[in-house]
């Protein structure tokens, strides 16, 4: 018996603004990373990773990749800092895409 892959790794997701959602929690991120208070190693290092996540011909993470393999650590930074919006949108992604 063959089974057949989609070549989409998110196809699962039709209908769903995944990529949107991801974008909306690392929004929150960068703007609460800007705050020298809650930024860390792990936070440059996240930041390094969507840049290169931008470039063109590298098997590298997307951005929905990197938030949903950061959900622990970005819940934290959102309890930490208080961002009730950011732990919604963070349930949301998670929910529905991770």
């Amino acid at each position: 018996m063959t089974v057949s892959v989609p070549s989409d790794r998110y196809a699962s997701f039709r209908g769903i603004d995944c990529e949107g959602n991801a974008r909306i929690v690392i929004d929150r991120i960068l703007a609460l990373v800007e705050d020298p208070a809650n930024d860390s190693v792990l936070w440059q290092r996240f930041r390094v990773r969507l840049a290169e996540a931008g470039k063109l011909g590298a098997r590298l993470a997307d951005e929905l990749c990197l938030a949903c393999s950061h959900t622990y650590y970005i819940e934290e930074l959102f309890e930490a800092a208080d961002d009730q919006d950011g732990l919604a949108a963070l349930r949301r992604l998670e929910d529905e895409c991770c």
